[in-house]
């Protein structure tokens, strides 16, 4: 077992991963430690440290958020560059789901933020909105689109709370978008570099209320990663 001597408590490997990192075509070594929580799975001080396969030295990168569960690590290429980039999740343990991502480039050994999950839920907002006749409306601002979700076939009982018998809305409501809950590296077009399917999930009048989840897939252009396509998938029938 490895272990690392940081600032906080006495430091475990939680997730670890290879590959060149550095672009000098020899294998690094990519490792998150942090201080593990007795007698449960929570993590805290979740750091990225990356050892250079060439030369063995030691980067250390603070995360800006560094607490939570299950940190992961993905190494791929993103950019195009030819080399591996460092993705990292962090469950956050809340209700929503809600997930810490991370991707940094490593490129000559610099450390470079290609993704914080922070800007991408300030950037991709959404209003949800209930319309009369079992309709919903979901507007994505970050691109002005527009999109209806039926929601006729749930129940009488959950319809009834909202409409009256002739499908209009007894009072104003509106749903809402969590933040990103899942982010997925996919070589969409098998060119080597990997894209990002990203999910937050539409929610009615409450979190467990949902609706459906919006799919945003993002692409590596003039070096920031953008919205190239953009879909909502929906549930079928629920209560």
């Amino acid at each position: 077992m490895y272990h690392f001597n940081m600032n906080m408590g006495y430091s475990n490997i939680v997730a670890y991963a290879r590959g060149d990192v550095t672009g000098d075509g020899i294998p690094d070594n990519v490792y998150l430690t942090g201080v593990k929580t007795p007698e449960s799975p929570f993590v805290q001080n979740i750091t990225l440290v990356i050892r250079d396969g060439r030369t063995g030295i030691s980067t250390t990168i603070p995360l800006r958020e560094n607490a939570g569960y299950n940190p992961t690590l993905f190494l791929g290429d993103f950019t195009g560059d030819g080399v591996d980039d460092i993705l990292i999740g962090i469950a956050s343990g809340g209700s929503g789901g809600m997930m810490y991502y991370y991707i940094y480039s490593f490129l000559h050994n610099m450390a470079r933020l290609l993704f914080d999950f922070n800007v991408y839920n300030e950037q991709y907002q959404y209003t949800v909105t209930y319309k009369d006749q079992y309709k919903v409306e979901v507007v994505s601002k970050s691109n002005n689109q527009k999109y209806i979700i039926d929601i006729s076939t749930r129940s009488a009982e959950y319809l009834n709370e909202i409409y009256d018998k002739n499908g209009k809305l007894k009072e104003p409501i509106t749903g809402f978008v969590n933040p990103i809950s899942g982010l997925y590296p996919v070589d969409f077009d098998s060119n080597g570099v990997y894209e990002l399917l990203a999910y937050q999930k539409i929610a009615g009048r409450y979190n467990a209320d949902s609706l459906g989840y919006i799919q945003n897939i993002l692409k590596w252009k003039n070096s920031r990663f953008a919205l190239d396509n953009q879909y909502v998938a929906i549930f079928g029938a629920q209560v």
